[in-house]
């Protein structure tokens, strides 16, 4: 699975119990113009996912790929930050922080680890979370799918097999069952759009690597087709788009039934795609990119936005980074105004309202990462002043965690992981957003 913030970005090569109602959101919208301060019910959260803080997720999809031979993965994911564990450390220092949101998700893999078998452990101890979070005054958003699936059904194809969304309705309709109740924004998939992303910049030698490891993968369990929801193969791009596009629109439904009013949507990976020249290819790329999610989403209450970086698009293609500016970890370019760019597009295709379940810099040097924070929020706060109904943001991550293809050596935690005794450490970005959320304003 390739790592969206280091890789897509452009290694380039190498809540309240429930939405109110839009007429709310634009109120909220309204006190926040007048006040200069964030609404007083904004979201002000950080962000993680089961397989990359909780370890040994061994029922799991990428968790077999990652130890499977040859593999693209730079190293398996092991104990990563013991999260299973330690997820209640993980709430006290959310709460500590001044935040009044977690974003995590609940692991597929657990809950049903052989089709048709749902662990009851494993659902009351995703409940011991969320009310955890209730219980520390934080608002739970809760992903259903973050990427990872059971290995049982990766290795009948995944989302390329006609009976995956049905079979991903089941889980949710299981899993909301057990722990709807006390979720307060709920999110079906994880950038279920970012295979179209890796598709248009991935080199030919990686792509090949992915082919070889899925191969391997499929051999060694005796399947036919051994399908993941981004490690995936050109061919299968369209199968696998349809698959996820109605899992949605049933896992929806199904989360839907149980709790009618519990906010439900799903997040997508979006640049701040911006036209150069004449003949731009931006138009192309973003329809390319999110066209059909954008449509689809037009039935759930909220679209969550997840923006790392912007990407200028000329005649050609996508252009390098400026002369001069600040690079990230992969040398990428850090933009501030990023994340208010796609915020207000989104908003634009959509008519929704949006929350920010993800954004973030990678990088070694967290003084970029403390002069990020504000500086893109003070542009979200100029969107949001022209109108555009924002309810949360939400820092990716929390922690230092396992990312993806690339291990442990991207950094993008508001706090470090000793990786020996699982300390957790804040780092001074950490207390930048934690003032201002406490504050609830710049």
């Amino acid at each position: 699975m390739i790592d969206r913030r280091t890789f897509f970005v452009g290694a380039g090569v190498a809540v309240a119990a429930a939405l109110a109602g839009r007429s709310e959101v634009t109120r909220a919208a309204s006190v926040g113009r007048a006040t200069g301060a964030f609404p007083a019910d904004f979201l002000w959260g950080a962000a993680t996912a089961g397989h990359q803080v909780e370890g040994n997720n061994t029922a799991s999809d990428i968790w077999f790929l990652e130890n499977v031979k040859p593999t693209v993965f730079m190293e398996p994911s092991g104990d990563a930050c013991n999260s299973f564990l330690l997820w209640s450390r993980d709430l006290d220092l959310v709460k500590s922080l001044g935040l009044n949101s977690y974003r995590f998700s609940i692991e597929w893999a657990r809950i049903e680890p052989e089709p048709g078998q749902y662990s009851i452990a494993m659902l009351d101890h995703y409940k011991r979370m969320i009310d955890g979070c209730r219980e520390r005054g934080l608002t739970p958003v809760v992903t259903f799918n973050h990427f990872v699936a059971p290995r049982w059904f990766a290795a009948m194809g995944g989302w390329t097999n006609p009976k995956a969304p049905e079979l991903f309705e089941k889980y949710c309709a299981r899993a909301a069952g057990h722990l709807a109740g006390g979720i307060g924004w709920a999110l079906t998939f994880n950038e279920p759009n970012l295979m179209r992303v890796l598709k248009l910049i991935l080199p030919p030698p990686v792509k090949e690597a992915q082919r070889a490891m899925l191969a391997a993968a499929a051999h060694a369990l005796n399947s036919e087709k051994f399908a993941t929801a981004n490690d995936v193969i050109d061919e299968d791009m369209d199968a696998i788009t349809r698959g996820l596009l109605e899992g949605h629109r049933r896992g929806r439904a199904a989360i839907k039934s149980v709790r009618p009013d519990l906010p439900v949507g799903v997040s997508l990976s979006m640049f701040d795609d911006q036209a150069v020249g004449k003949k731009s290819r931006r138009d192309a790329a973003r329809q390319e990119l999110y066209g059909a999610w954008l449509e689809a989403v037009k039935q759930d209450d909220f679209l969550a936005v997840q923006n790392y970086e912007r990407v200028r698009w000329d005649a050609n293609g996508r252009l390098p980074a400026p002369a001069g500016a600040t690079l990230n970890s992969s040398g990428v370019e850090v933009y501030a105004p990023s994340l208010a760019g796609a915020v207000r597009y989104a908003h634009q295709a959509t008519g929704l309202p949006i929350v920010v379940t993800e954004h973030g810099v990678s990088t070694d040097d967290d003084t970029i990462r403390a002069a990020f924070i504000p500086a893109a929020l003070a542009e979200l706060k100029k969107v949001m002043d022209e109108g555009v109904p924002v309810r949360g943001y939400l820092h990716w991550s929390l922690l230092d965690n396992f990312e993806w293809i690339f291990g442990y050596k991207p950094k993008l935690g508001l706090c470090s992981v000793d990786r020996k005794t699982f300390e957790r450490t804040p780092k001074p970005s950490a207390s930048v957003l934690a003032a201002i959320a406490q504050r609830n304003a710049l």
